[in-house]
């Protein structure tokens, strides 16, 4: 069976759909279909039915794709494992949000840069959606992505994980709002946090679905549906807008203070961003990206 007909058949499994599939593809759904035709000729048995005006997978065809996945991961970790040990070189491409990108993968390109010339970096500044979606069409080679442990970011079995940091995160308010409904130096919980801005205007992430879903969960605790407002993938910008008294919104609890903004603690449930750095399975034993990923492990 040729390893492309197999891609074909596996995003197909994944997508649910043809068009789907040429879209992802970058082909035409003409295309999918021969190739798909061409591989149960091949595999002797049938791998498609018809589902209304659409197809779906027969068993044999589910029992294939998962066959598949497999086969395709081995095949581009053989091609990988060619030479692991060769001195890195290429482009790698990244795609990450800026706060990874400022504080983890710059001090290992500067350092590169110095130790390995023949390897480029290609940074492209992404929220983790859109870095996934880049990763899961080959647009570029190394994802860096967050989530919210309140808000889990499930990813496909064909993606590696590393666990990079986490940090606290807590609420954003006007200073003088912190002191009128929290009081100076009261320890209170996320729930009392919440309900004591109940009225105000939410900010969430105009790139990122995870900051509302937080939101909309601690608010749900605190018995209301928040206002969401406003919408800033720039934490600068969600500063400035808490800043003129246009609502409140999540900010990392170790941001530099600015005068007139208190940034109140989210405890109990605590609420906590994770980093991460993702990969397809399989690609890790490149040379360029192993180094990265190793470098990465070490920050």
């Amino acid at each position: 069976m040729e390893t492309r007909r197999l891609q074909y058949l596996y995003e197909l499994s994944r997508m649910g759909s043809m068009r789907a599939v040429a879209d992802l593809l970058g082909t035409t759904t003409s295309s999918v279909s021969q190739q798909i035709a061409q591989l149960s000729r091949e595999a002797g048995v049938r791998l498609l039915e018809p589902d209304g005006r659409g197809v779906r997978l027969t068993p044999a065809g589910r029992r294939l794709a998962e066959h598949a996945q497999s086969i395709l991961v081995a095949v581009e970790a053989a091609r990988l494992d060619l030479d692991p040990r060769a001195e890195p070189t290429g482009t790698l491409r990244v795609a990450g949000f800026a706060t990874a990108i400022r504080a983890t993968l710059m001090p290992i390109i500067e350092d590169l840069a110095l130790r390995h010339p023949q390897l480029g970096i290609v940074v492209l500044e992404h929220e983790p959606g859109e870095a996934m979606n880049q990763l899961a069409v080959d647009g570029i080679d190394l994802a860096l992505t967050y989530d919210y442990n309140l808000s889990p970011d499930p990813v496909e079995s064909d993606v590696e994980t590393l666990a990079l940091w986490s940090a606290p995160w807590g609420l954003g308010v006007p200073t003088a709002d912190a002191e009128k409904f929290i009081g100076i130096g009261r320890e209170v919980d996320a729930i009392e946090v919440f309900s004591a801005f109940r009225h105000h205007q939410w900010i969430g992430n105009s790139r990122n679905i995870a900051d509302e879903n937080v939101l909309r969960l601690l608010a749900s605790m605190a018995g209301f549906e928040p206002t969401m407002s406003h919408k800033s993938d720039s934490l600068d910008l969600v500063e400035d807008l808490i800043l003129a008294g246009l609502g409140v919104g999540l900010l990392p609890e170790n941001r530099p203070i600015r005068a007139g903004l208190t940034i109140l603690p989210l405890r109990n449930p605590d609420l906590r961003l994770r980093a991460y750095a993702r990969t397809r399975r399989g690609r890790s034993n490149w040379p360029a990206l192993g180094l990265v990923l190793e470098r990465l492990r070490q920050s």
